[in-house]
């Protein structure tokens, strides 16, 4: 009987070794799988890194943001995988999600309703529960800062407006942008975000500013309380 011999990722050329072919190549050149591999290092017994990180990309439908919403646990369900490797890839996912959030952050100015979503994505996409934030804008519509106000399970968070009132007048806001995220998948408003947002634009307007939008944010989608007409009657 043959014995197969499985050769190890050092003992590849060094084109197909991850480490060395960004070095000869550059990052672009490296699959998903070979990113994954350099972040986890080493692989098992019975497999390599490439076949552990194709592995685990797998199990996440080889979708990174997938694979952004699990947790530490989750990660080292996988033989090769323990509490170290599990903490270096959920915190090169989390640098990944805030290199895109500077991106829009330094845009500074919000123009539409689909800046708004680009802005809060990094931070509300991969939650299990609900966040509430607030932007707040000066008169050209440029961010003065972002705060979030409540935390919530997975179906509610509990708004006080009052929250909202005190930070944009701390900060001389000119109006104020809502987003929360619906974990469920599911953008369309619940009765409740009507009264909220209803609520909060007319305390805004007693405050002489004025509630430019709220966005209701899901992975891959968005609804916006503004691009829907539903904000013409209160401002």
């Amino acid at each position: 009987m043959t014995e197969t011999i499985k050769l190890s990722v050092k003992d590849w050329s060094p084109d197909d070794q991850p480490r060395e072919k960004l070095l000869l190549k550059g990052v672009q050149a490296l699959s998903n799988t070979e990113l994954l591999a350099i972040i986890i290092g080493s692989g098992s017994r019975d497999e390599n890194v490439i076949e552990l990180s194709q592995r685990i990309l797998q199990s996440a439908g080889n979708q990174i943001n997938q694979l952004g919403k699990w947790s530490i646990e989750q990660l080292m369900q996988f033989k090769g995988i323990g509490e170290a490797k599990a903490i270096s890839v959920m915190s090169a996912l989390e640098l990944g999600k805030r290199r895109k959030a500077e991106e829009v952050w330094h845009r500074e100015q919000i123009r539409c309703s689909r800046d708004i979503y680009f802005c809060f994505y990094p931070i509300l996409c991969d939650l299990p529960h609900e966040e509430f934030w607030i932007l707040l804008l000066n008169r050209a519509n440029k961010i003065i800062d972002k705060v979030k106000i409540s935390q919530g399970g997975v179906s509610a968070t509990i708004v006080d407006a009052r929250m909202v009132y005190k930070e944009a007048l701390q900060r001389l806001t000119t109006s104020v942008i809502l987003c929360h995220n619906h974990p469920s998948g599911r953008a369309q408003p619940s009765t409740e975000d009507d009264r909220m947002t209803m609520r909060i634009s007319t305390g805004l307007r007693c405050l002489d500013m004025s509630l430019q939008d709220h966005v209701i944010l899901c992975d891959g989608s968005y609804y916006s309380y503004s691009d829907e007409g539903r904000l013409l009657n209160e401002n």
